[in-house]
């Protein structure tokens, strides 16, 4: 996410407003305000605001493993040349769902979903090891995801 300058501060009110959205994103209005004791209108106001200035968007969050990808790992990759330009191409294959650019023993980590192994290697042998610069990968193959947060900055 990019800098814009002064960072925008969040109230306990808008931490509670973020703790009704994570718990139940389709949550009303109504109901958020009697949590945290707004109008409506006020909580419609301030989650117009947070999403304006990029605190926070609501989306649907799926379950990579319910829909039929059992296999997850994470990608070190080395480049040689321009990281950026990877990054980018990373962005193109709908298997990888974040990329980071890091420091370290690998310029960019990159989190894979596949259905099985013959369709993670698929990916990583024929999509991510064919783009220019990338010199090496190391495959972290998950044995099982133990934990994932959303609640991010209301704690």
């Amino acid at each position: 996410m990019e800098s814009r300058g002064e960072r925008p501060q969040l109230d306990a009110i808008n931490k509670k407003i973020m703790v009704q959205l994570q718990e139940d994103g389709r949550r009303s209005y109504v109901s958020i305000g009697k949590a945290v004791g707004l109008s409506e209108a006020a909580v419609r106001l301030r989650v117009q605001k947070m999403i304006d200035e990029g605190l926070m968007q609501i989306v649907a969050v799926t379950n990579p493993l319910e829909l039929g990808y059992k296999k997850q790992a994470m990608v070190g990759i080395t480049v040689n040349g321009d990281i950026e330009y990877v990054a980018r191409q990373l962005r193109d294959i709908r298997q990888i769902d974040y990329i980071v650019i890091t420091t370290g023993r690998y310029d960019i980590l990159a989190e894979l979903f596949s259905e099985d192994d013959e369709s993670m290697l698929e990916v990583v042998n024929r999509h991510i090891r064919k783009i220019d610069g990338i010199a090496r990968t190391e495959l972290f193959t998950y044995m099982r995801l133990e934990m994932q947060r959303y609640d991010w900055g209301v704690w």
